[in-house]
């Protein structure tokens, strides 16, 4: 393994501290703790509240553990996927949380040790999972997906309107060797695409590596669900926090909070609401929250970043 050290810029770290109204005895989660940042920030808070640092990435969990240690028992690390929140919170014997943190996507140092698998820059195998316990890496998906589920990726994960020849140029290459490393896949993205689409501000092969990406980790599909499972066993008033870095997971996180903010759905004829459902949140962010210019000059790789942020409300 490459000796880089585990070193992730936390996005929006003032303006998710803030957002989170951090109460000295409260319970915290931060299911992406990464290099904790983020989970730092939050235990330094607390006073006889704790944190939950959640990660699938054993290299994370690691780090987070050495750099919470400080903390003693103000924070514990978990390794596990933040999916899985709500039955590892209650394993613990917590039944209420006062605040929830999500920094999804992939962190820079995933990006930058080659050998994770992740980046179209450098050469490795084939991997790009987040847990390297899970068994599918983008090996598989690349060279034992069906063509209609590839060229299906492409284009919903990644918004690629050159799918069909990418995936075309990915079969021919498959069909003669397996695809084993990411500059080869890299190339043959490329040789899928026009010319005219080679010269443009992101590397050609940036959209179909962040598509398998996503479906080697399901990370979209998973969203919605730890949102609600969160909301759920939040206290009143506690805070929902999320951070995505392209359109598909703010616009995942943007309607799964108007779902749970939406009361009432009674007829509009109605002349009294017989459903008695209230709303679960009160959105607090109507328009993201973005990096600052003297972030976006520190960090370009906040550029993307978008905050939202709810308030858990009317708790029986």
């Amino acid at each position: 393994m490459e000796n880089i050290e585990f070193v992730h810029r936390s996005v929006l770290y003032n303006e998710c501290l803030d957002s989170l109204c951090i109460k000295p005895g409260g319970i915290y989660v931060d299911g992406t703790a990464g290099g904790a940042g983020h989970s730092s920030g939050i235990a330094a808070r607390l006073e006889d509240g704790k944190l939950y640092a959640f990660d699938r990435d054993i290299d994370a969990v690691m780090t987070a553990t050495e750099r919470l240690s400080r903390f003693g028992d103000r924070a514990e690390v978990i390794h596990s996927n933040y999916f899985d929140i709500k039955k590892q919170l209650s394993d613990r014997g917590v039944s209420g949380i006062d605040g929830l943190l999500l920094d999804l996507g992939v962190s820079s140092y995933q990006l930058d040790c080659a050998e994770r698998g992740f980046s179209y820059m450098a050469d490795a195998p084939l991997d790009m999972r987040m847990d390297r316990r899970d068994k599918k890496s983008a090996y598989d998906v690349v060279n034992s997906y069906p063509e209609a589920d590839l060229k299906r990726i492409l284009y919903e994960y990644g918004e690629e309107r050159y799918a069909p020849s990418i995936v075309a140029a990915i079969a021919k290459a498959r069909s003669v060797a397996p695809i084993k490393t990411t500059l080869e896949l890299s190339e043959i993205i490329k040789s899928g695409m026009p010319a005219s689409a080679k010269n443009g501000a992101h590397h050609p092969a940036k959209r179909s590596f962040q598509a398998i990406r996503i479906e080697v980790n399901g990370e979209l599909e998973i969203i919605a669900d730890t949102i609600k499972d969160a909301v759920s066993i939040m206290n009143e008033g506690g805070i929902v926090a999320i951070i995505t870095f392209h359109s598909l997971e703010d616009r995942i996180v943007k309607q799964t909070f108007a779902e749970l903010a939406k009361g009432c759905t009674c007829p509009k004829d109605f002349p009294v609401c017989v459903c008695g459902k209230k709303p679960l949140l009160e959105i607090v962010s109507r328009k993201p929250i973005l990096p600052s210019k003297e972030e976006l000059e520190e960090n370009p790789r906040s550029r993307s970043a978008k905050l939202r942020v709810a308030k858990r409300v009317n708790v029986r």
